[in-house]
């Protein structure tokens, strides 16, 4: 797949390294003047020296999109100095990972691709991404996070052979960075190590320097600007750390989860109801400051790698899926039941996609339904083929709904207004629940309910 990696540091490597090696394309982009202190493994050094081999992977300084997509084919990788808007609309990536590791989100949306990925803190899966990996040391270091928020930034780096913040070598003043130790070098506590600004900057701690910033860079005072290694392992220096790879296998895990699960399933919204005990045009009511129905059509910017559809009979609703790439079913008939809208979902995306192997069915009218939860019942559809997969709270079940399409037969002769619930009184045996909040469960009825 087409991958954009924000960043291009040692963890941004690390990542790399795990893509890279699985046969993907990956762009990666960097600042003017990189400050990335364990720069012999990394890839950014490429934007200064235009070209950086780290372990078996060759980086490539380039200019453009058209130069980019050249470098890839000779089995390269590409390092661009360039705007984000740039890059999605000229490269178009498939899969984007921000490895920027600013313990913030400077920008990255879950709309921007088919598959977003953050690293580290800053990042909500489900909000901002559809994934988060664990950056913080400790047997969580890696996890892919698809729901909340990473361990958060404590400012207290990792411990390394026995030490942590003594490890940093951090500018004394601000000014040009000038190094007296080089990477590799032994170096003694108390020993001058670098100047900048015209200010010396001392050893916290005896050992081997791991890292260290470019000559000549501009530098603010207590930027971290070098890393000393009590193991002494010089080789360390030009190998991608431990840390690294760990991180770089959370995010090869969820790419490859994505590769499993796009396209290969489809959702389709029923917003077809007349809303006859709520008093009519329910899903058009304000709640919150926006319409009811627009809570789901917000989730959908997130699951661009799958067919989407949904069925109504509301002009405005129709008007406004279709501005978010959604495809309209038309129910002319409402009064016939849920069975109806659910029937012309699944007859056209049937015709559309024949080759869809399940279908997602979620209703309108459940605005705290997180896209979180939607995404995790696709999630365990694929590791558990065959059968139907719905949330719940307390062995009681609920929406959203996951159909395998070895039940579609069945969904097909449904009639009346209870849906799919005809189909799983027949499959007990056969429903796995995924247990979620009950705020998400609560579907507007009644007026009353919208609290």
């Amino acid at each position: 797949m087409k991958i954009w990696i924000r960043g291009a540091g040692d963890l941004a490597t690390g990542i790399a390294s795990r893509l890279y090696r699985s046969g993907h394309q990956l762009l990666m982009t960097e600042l003017p003047v990189p400050l990335t202190v364990r720069r012999t493994v990394a890839l950014s050094r490429a934007v200064y020296e235009q070209h950086a081999e780290v372990e078996d992977m060759s980086g490539e300084l380039v200019h453009s999109i058209e130069e980019a997509i050249a470098i890839q084919k000779t089995g390269k990788i590409a390092i661009i100095i360039e705007e984000p808007e740039v890059i999605l609309e000229e490269y178009q990536p498939e899969v984007v990972v921000d490895a920027i590791l600013a313990k913030r989100n400077l920008g990255t949306k879950i709309s921007w691709a088919p598959f977003v990925v953050g690293v580290g803190p800053g990042f909500t899966a489900g909000v901002d991404c559809h994934c988060v990996v664990e950056t913080k040391r400790g047997h969580t270091l890696g996890d892919v996070i698809w729901r909340g928020t990473p361990i958060p930034n404590t400012g207290v780096p990792g411990n390394v052979g026995g030490f942590t913040i003594e490890r940093l070598i951090k500018a004394t003043a601000d000014g040009v960075m000038e190094p007296k130790a080089q990477i590799g070098d032994i170096v003694e506590k108390g020993q001058v190590v670098a100047v900048t600004g015209g200010k010396p900057v001392y050893a916290k701690m005896s050992g081997l320097v791991r890292g260290m910033l470019q000559p000549g860079v501009e530098v603010q005072e207590n930027l971290k600007i070098g890393d000393i290694d009590a193991r002494c392992e010089k080789k360390n220096c030009f190998l991608i750390s431990d840390k690294a790879r760990s991180i770089g296998g959370g995010v090869l895990e969820a790419v490859t989860q994505f590769e499993r699960i796009r396209g290969q399933y489809a959702i389709v919204v029923l917003a077809a109801g007349s809303g006859s005990r709520f008093g009519g045009r329910k899903l058009q009511e304000q709640k919150d400051g926006k319409q009811m129905y627009q809570y789901m059509l917000d989730k959908m910017e997130g699951f661009q790698a799958f067919p989407t559809y949904i069925v109504t009979g509301a002009p405005e609703i129709a008007q406004a899926a279709e501005a978010c790439k959604m495809k309209v079913v038309e129910n002319k008939k409402p009064e016939e039941g849920i069975s109806r809208s659910v029937k012309l979902g699944l007859e056209t995306c049937i015709k559309e996609h024949p080759d869809i192997k399940g279908i997602l069915f979620s209703v309108c009218d459940q605005p705290d339904l997180t896209f979180a939860t939607m995404l995790s019942l696709i999630r365990c559809a694929m590791l558990r083929p065959g059968q139907i997969i719905c949330t719940g709270k307390d062995g009681k079940t609920g929406n959203p709904v996951f159909w395998d399409k070895k039940y579609f037969p069945e969904l097909l002769e449904l009639t009346g207004d209870t849906g799919g619930k005809q189909v799983m009184c027949k499959h007990q045996d056969e429903i796995v629940v995924i247990e979620t909040k009950s705020e998400e469960l609560k579907d507007i009825d009644y007026r009353s309910d919208l609290g």
